[in-house]
């Protein structure tokens, strides 16, 4: 092959890959690595690995915290990947308001690989969204980043299992102290769950709350075990 020849493929092969790249979704510059180029990726805020065993809230040694051991949560475990800072916030963001739906595949794929040597559940149950919600969004964040995970690891998930009852004012809105009150009965499950395991899964996870008040609805349906599932932590202080 002439250096002619040569130089001409190497140049076509160069302008076919700077056509497939596109702009990272935190600064703009051209990834050749998916949504995010390396860079931002490794700047994440990733969350500690010595956290409750029940929250997964950051503690010394991995004790369980004090909101814990005062209120002990219905739900058995929290598996959580990054904590909700910047600038994972702003991939939530873009997920959730922003019509990106193609950052829940992202995510549920960093979701899967901390999952690898977790328990298998029976079910994946996405957090659900008030149907004046959904109307207005367009579709559930949770339950897309359910479906990724769910095919991810070969389990079954249903987006129709439960369902949000209330139209409660939004978990940001209010102060932590109000937000176990605010979701009160406002989930239902209408499968029967005796004996099944049951991943919850949603994007972020503040208080807990939400997933406390869902975990209660699916152990009411008969699950024998519930773990909640989310992307990310939120860590005040």
């Amino acid at each position: 092959m002439s250096n002619f020849v040569r130089h001409t493929l190497n140049s076509c092969l160069n302008g076919a890959q700077a056509a497939l790249a596109q702009p990272c979704l935190l600064c703009g510059a051209r990834s050749h690595a998916g949504l995010l180029c390396p860079a931002c990726a490794t700047d994440l805020p990733c969350l500690e690995t010595a956290r409750c065993p029940l929250c997964a809230l950051p503690t010394p040694g991995a004790a369980v915290c004090g909101a814990c051991l005062k209120r002990p949560p219905v739900f058995d475990h929290v598996e959580a990947v990054y904590r909700y800072a910047y600038p994972f916030d702003v991939l939530v963001q873009r997920l959730k308001y922003g019509g990106q739906t193609a950052v829940a595949d992202w995510l549920a794929a960093h979701l899967a690989e901390a999952l690898a040597a977790a328990p298998r559940p029976d079910l994946i149950v996405p957090m659900p969204l008030h149907p004046r919600r959904l109307r207005e969004r367009g579709y559930n964040q949770a339950a897309l980043l359910a479906a990724h995970l769910a095919r991810r690891l070969g389990v079954a998930s249903d987006p129709a299992a439960c369902r949000r009852v209330r139209d409660t004012p939004p978990q940001v809105d209010l102060p932590l102290d109000r937000r176990h009150r605010n979701v009160r009965g406002a989930f239902a499950c209408d499968l029967d769950l005796r004996g099944r395991r049951v991943a919850l899964v949603d994007d972020v996870m503040t208080s807990g709350a939400s997933l406390d008040a869902l975990a209660r609805a699916v152990r009411q349906a008969g699950a024998a075990e519930v773990v909640a599932w989310v992307v990310a932590r939120t860590v005040r202080g």
